[in-house]
């Protein structure tokens, strides 16, 4: 099967949220997202690291579009479905289409964190994997120092599987253990 012929929906829906592929023109409302959350951010995401433009961000999306088209990377955006604002962003990457296997990634505007949007999208994204792509491995993994990220998957049930000690440098340049969650199918 060549994955750029897998058909599936590009967007779907959850209790409270909408969760689509990125399109051209969400660059400014990820941007604007991006900077109000820069400090959060800064300790974990390379991207916060690097002084970004509006039209930097944009030309990002449009790759990740491309790349969602492509198959090759499926980010998605993450919205309110009342009022129709960015609240974060996720997606399935590392895709393995043989297995097949994803591992989801996410960050939230932190205007927005401490409501449950990110474990309501962490899930939503995970059936719409299993549903949609037939997934059979879908894994978690984030700094073992960053509580929060790490009590998503640890609040949706999956396993720890393990902890990759200096397995790759932070944004600091720091030497950083990587906590693998999974759930298999």
């Amino acid at each position: 099967m060549v994955p750029i012929l897998k058909e599936f929906p590009c967007e779907f829906e959850t209790e409270r949220l909408l969760i689509r592929l990125p399109k051209p023109g969400d660059g400014k409302a990820v941007f604007d997202a991006i900077q109000a959350s820069i400090q959060e951010l800064k300790p974990w995401m390379p991207f916060a690291k690097i002084e970004q433009t509006e039209e930097d961000v944009e030309a990002n999306i449009r790759e990740a579009y491309a790349k969602f088209i492509k198959r090759e990377d499926l980010r998605l955006l993450v919205f309110d479905k009342q009022s129709g604002v960015l609240i974060g962003s996720s997606g399935l990457h590392r895709i393995d289409w043989s297995v097949p296997k994803f591992e989801i990634g996410y960050w939230i505007d932190s205007r927005y964190s401490g409501k449950g949007y990110m474990t309501e999208a962490v899930q939503g994204i995970f059936d719409f994997a299993v549903s949609q792509l037939s997934a059979k491995r879908i894994e978690i993994r984030c700094d073992s120092r960053n509580v929060k990220s790490r009590a998503i998957p640890e609040r949706l049930g999956f396993q720890l599987e393990g902890i990759l000690r200096n397995d790759v440098l932070s944004v600091d340049g720091d030497l950083r253990d990587t906590c693998v969650f999974a759930k298999i199918m």
